[in-house]
């Protein structure tokens, strides 16, 4: 099986210095504008207002808006951990294989529990409110 692009492009220049710095910034939105392609992530991005509403209506304290934007962060950082994995199965496996089940599996488990830390810490800070009356 041949698994190498139709055309071999040639490995682009190494970049270095305070260039570096803005080409990984171009690297990072060409990541978000990949991963705005899954209907997941998407997901995610709506249920950060939502998130943000509920810590509102609790009362939330400053450093628990912190705490649920790492976790938020370390979701998307998942969502985006699993969606590479799943691009590169796809490529390296285009037929079904059991490594390929295998694989995208376990990256769905690591972004499920993520979400499951989300949603442990957000019943945390509404039962915190409802205690404090």
């Amino acid at each position: 099986m041949n698994i190498s692009s139709p055309t071999p492009r040639a490995k682009p220049a190494r970049i270095t210095g305070t260039a570096h710095v803005f080409a990984a910034a171009g690297y990072s939105i060409g990541g978000v504008q990949r991963l705005w392609q899954e209907t997941a992530f998407r997901h995610i991005m709506l249920g950060l207002p939502a998130c943000g509403a509920v810590l509102a209506l609790a009362g939330a304290s400053v450093s628990e808006y912190c705490t649920m934007m790492v976790l938020f962060f370390a979701l998307v950082a998942t969502e985006a951990l699993n969606t590479a994995i799943e691009c590169i199965v796809d490529h390296l496996a285009p037929n079904w294989e059991e490594f390929s089940r295998d694989a995208k599996d376990l990256g769905s488990l690591a972004t499920m529990c993520m979400l499951g830390a989300n949603g442990v810490f957000l019943a945390h800070v509404i039962f915190r409110a409802l205690a404090q009356g």
